[in-house]
């Protein structure tokens, strides 16, 4: 991952890149060696047990029990990598679509048996029972969002849930009504929630500093996504509080593979799991530009994040902190992560 940002005092010596109708940007081919730089970090060492607490002795034995949904799916498949690297145990059930029910999956060295949406309610009473501290990993998709909310809330399961759409005002209710331990978030990456932070903060405190400065967004994600990315749009109404003029439609998406590698410098190897985010402030007079980027690899990174927000919240339900929605602001705030 790699923050970037760059100050040229004279629009002369500003790069001159284009892609398609873009320009202002000085695009370079960023290898994910490089993507290990941040703009804003935030990350400090503890052990599982430091940062769970007193859990039962069998919990203590095992790791933190966690159930990961749709764990034959990418992004399940790479939480359950981190969970085992970190210690966890993962329980080896999970919930999938109809067509994948009685299927099993090898993931983290780890057999894990998916079972129908129609056997939710009794395998989740089960495996709660068995497991008190169990921490429930979401990563469903978002038509399959409000109904486990539902699920988890009823049954009184901590849950993190980093599937995005569905109905997301309903799922706020449903988690609010029940008094139930969750951590909700769109996007699970530390450091990007560390860098949306900080430009709430700016925004916050400064509004008005860029005002009349014109604004060029682009971003890059795999071919199947077709929507603007949700951090985008969320880093631009920071912008749009500064002063900037910009409406959402104006943000280039790119979508096609060759792009990706030839002009924006997606490695090969990533171009089915990318995040690359680009945005270009010019001076009225054109004599000041800024550049802000920020480059995602693969998804190890949300992997990560939803690691550390399982123990997060798996903290928060020993110490019967307050049942609420938690987020990864929260989970940041703590300053415990791994």
């Amino acid at each position: 991952m790699a923050f970037v940002v760059k100050l040229p005092l004279n629009a002369s010596i500003a790069s001159q890149g284009k892609i398609g109708g873009f320009s202002g940007f000085g695009i370079k081919k960023i290898g994910c060696q490089s993507l290990r730089r941040s703009f804003v970090s935030a990350a400090m060492s503890s052990s599982l047990e430091q940062t769970v607490g007193n859990l039962s002795i069998k919990s203590k034995e095992i790791g933190l029990p966690i159930m990961v949904n749709s764990c034959m799916g990418k992004m399940g498949k790479s939480v359950i990598e981190a969970a085992v690297n970190a210690g966890l145990h993962i329980v080896p059930v999970s919930f999938g679509a109809q067509e994948e029910s009685g299927q099993s999956v090898q993931v983290g060295g780890k057999e894990i048996q998916v079972h129908s949406p129609s056997e939710r309610e009794d395998i989740l009473a089960s495996v709660y029972n068995e497991y008190p501290e169990l921490i429930v990993v979401d990563y469903t998709v978002p038509t399959a969002v409000n109904d486990n909310a539902e699920l988890y809330c009823k049954l009184g399961v901590p849950f993190v849930i980093g599937t995005t759409g569905g109905d997301r005002e309903k799922l706020h209710k449903t988690v609010e009504d029940s008094k139930n331990y969750a951590v909700i978030s769109p996007q699970m990456g530390k450091q990007v929630v560390a860098f949306l932070a900080a430009m709430e903060i700016m925004a916050e405190q400064f509004p008005g500093a860029f005002a009349g400065y014109s604004l060029q967004v682009m971003e890059s994600h795999q071919a199947n996504k077709k929507d603007a990315s949700g951090t985008a749009k969320a880093v631009i109404s920071c912008f749009q509080k500064l002063g900037v003029d910009f409406d959402m439609d104006q943000i280039q998406l790119i979508r096609d593979p060759e792009l990706q590698v030839e002009m924006v410098g997606v490695p090969k190897e990533h171009v089915a799991g990318h995040a690359f985010h680009m945005y270009h402030l010019t001076s009225p007079d054109q004599t000041v530009s800024f550049e802000f980027q920020h480059n995602v690899c693969g998804r190890s990174i949300y992997a990560e994040g939803t690691v550390d927000a399982a123990l997060f919240l798996a903290k928060k339900v020993q110490s019967k902190a307050e049942k609420r929605i938690y987020n990864m602001i929260d989970v940041l705030h703590e300053g415990n992560m791994r």
